[in-house]
């Protein structure tokens, strides 16, 4: 167990509270784990954070502060979370199950508070529970989804991508949400080119010091030589040969149908994929219990569980908290390897 100086401070957001989110934020705080790994701080509304611990009958307390700066760490108990609250999501005004734009915009200005925190350098990482991007951007945060949303707030200028990592591997996507009528147009050897290096970066950050990355082909069968199609050789591989030649060792491209095989099977730690569904239909038959989405390439550390917010089973304490253990866990190691980078 690492001090409590040295351990890395992780905002904590407790989601969308018409799903899942403050369920499973709430059994992750409750393991001794947990703490034994990050000083954690809730952002958030208490009333929140109370009434999930009561329904769930978890014996934590939040221990309301102001900011960061003013937390004796040695000092917290337990069972005590420390909690800036923002006052604005009553719990009793919440209807669970039902999509509501207004807890959209409040769960988009606590993600807002927690990125100023951590551009400002109080925090080291972003870790929150489900939302829905629908009632943030209906709400009136006007991004395509969150990832756009935290790379405007971040400032950020260059290549940046939705990461999938599941036990078994990770992918890296060159376009994702969009038709897949704009697909097409959009496999272009910038957007190949920045899906690779960020997958080089990010597992270089998650241990991997020699990480093997394959990458998916666009086309049926790669393509079949031209039969179906001809980004595989006017655009893909010429694209991983220049890479390769940089340093950037890169596999591919393979047939969509196979490549998640080598994967599953231990021959890849990553795969490039091409557009959203060829790689989320892998990892959420693979890994849906454990997946974890994180934003890669922007300043800020952004993880969260890959899925959503399950108005099918909210209110029953029917939530695994598996995939908020695992995001938790990968924003402690890239805050981490940040901290030995900086050191």
């Amino acid at each position: 167990m690492t001090s409590n100086e040295k351990r890395p401070l992780i905002g904590l957001m407790l989601g969308d509270p018409t799903g899942i989110g403050p369920e499973v934020a709430l059994k992750l705080l409750a393991r001794p784990e947990t703490h034994a790994q990050a000083n954690i701080l809730v952002v958030g509304d208490v009333r929140v954070f109370e009434s999930t611990a009561k329904e769930l009958g978890l014996a934590l307390k939040p221990l309301r502060v102001e900011s960061a700066a003013e937390i004796d760490w040695e000092g917290v108990n337990a069972n005590e979370v420390a909690l800036i609250d923002l006052a604005n999501m009553d719990p009793t005004q919440v209807n669970r199950g039902v999509f509501d734009t207004s807890i959209g915009w409040e769960v988009g200005k606590t993600l807002h508070v927690l990125t100023e925190m951590a551009l400002k350098g109080e925090i080291d990482a972003v870790c929150f529970a489900p939302l829905h991007k629908a009632a943030i951007n209906r709400g009136g945060w006007k991004y395509l989804d969150e990832h756009a949303m935290f790379a405007a707030w971040n400032e950020h200028q260059g290549y940046y991508g939705e990461v999938n990592i599941i036990p078994q591997f990770c992918t890296f996507r060159v376009t994702s949400h969009v038709s897949l009528r704009e697909v097409v147009d959009l496999v272009t050897p910038e957007r190949i080119q920045g899906a690779i290096k960020l997958a080089h970066t990010v597992l270089h950050g998650l241990g991997h010091d020699k990480p093997r990355i394959g990458v998916a082909a666009l086309n049926p069968h790669a393509g079949e030589s031209g039969l179906f199609g001809d980004e595989e050789i006017t655009i893909i591989r010429p694209t991983i040969e220049s890479l390769n030649n940089e340093g950037f060792k890169t596999e591919g491209p393979y047939p969509s149908d196979t490549v998640f095989l080598k994967a599953k099977g231990g021959l890849l730690d990553a795969v490039v994929i091409m557009y959203h569904d060829q790689g989320q239909i892998a990892t959420k038959l693979l890994g849906f219990s454990e997946g974890v989405t994180l934003t890669g390439g922007l300043k800020t550390i952004y993880t969260t569980p890959a899925h959503g917010t399950a108005y099918d089973i909210v209110g029953q304490n029917k939530a695994n908290p598996g995939a908020m253990i695992k995001a938790f866990e990968v924003a402690v190691r890239l805050a981490n390897q940040r901290q030995s980078v900086t050191a």
